[in-house]
């Protein structure tokens, strides 16, 4: 089996690359849903983050504003966040991959080469486009801003680095069409190699 690591910054067309590999056949393991299922009702991180930041829990499931806000006043709170929740979206991820009887899977990683989750992959993938194309994306979500935004491209691995450490690029600013080829390209050739 071949493990597959996709990742980009922020607005980069991950999201729609991932399900381009869906749309191929190929098993998608999600580490925002991972994270998403652990912080709904229910979730594995509810009880130990809420022990934390006890404003955060509502209604059963944490709300990440309030979590962000936390953080915002305290930020010794983050690592102590991180090293609840990696752990619960690892042993997602470990059984996602235990599971798996396809050839090929994709680990979907935002943050793969900051967490070092590209040690687990045979291959990764890079999601890529202008900096003005990605600006204009993300400036275009509900609630994001100029501020917000740069914040979060201060937490990552700049674009630049992570192409410089991809073994494959899809540049999803020359439109879908190019960037489902460039999947069907990368399957090939794995497929083939």
């Amino acid at each position: 089996m071949i493990v597959l690591g996709l990742t980009g910054s922020i607005a980069m067309g991950k999201s729609t690359t991932a399900q381009m590999f869906r749309e191929a056949g190929v098993p998608v393991w999600d580490a925002d849903a991972a994270v998403h299922q652990a912080y709904g009702q229910g979730g594995a991180a509810v009880a130990p983050v809420g022990a934390l930041i006890p404003t955060a829990v509502v209604d059963g499931v944490l709300d990440r504003e309030a979590m962000r806000e936390a953080i915002a006043t305290d930020p010794q709170l983050l690592p102590r966040i991180e090293a609840i929740v990696h752990p619960i979206v690892a042993a997602d991820r470990g059984r996602f991959i235990a599971d798996a009887s396809a050839d090929i899977i994709v680990l979907d990683i935002p943050l793969l080469f900051e967490v070092g989750a590209d040690t687990l992959c045979d291959a990764v993938v890079v999601v890529t486009a202008p900096e003005q194309v990605q600006r204009e994306r993300a400036l275009a979500r509900p609630g994001m801003t100029a501020d917000r935004l740069d914040a979060m491209l201060a937490k990552q691995m700049p674009d630049a680095e992570k192409r410089s450490r991809a073994d494959h690029l899809i540049d999803t600013s020359l439109g879908l069409d190019a960037a489902k080829a460039s999947v069907t390209a990368i399957l090939e050739e794995i497929a083939n190699g």
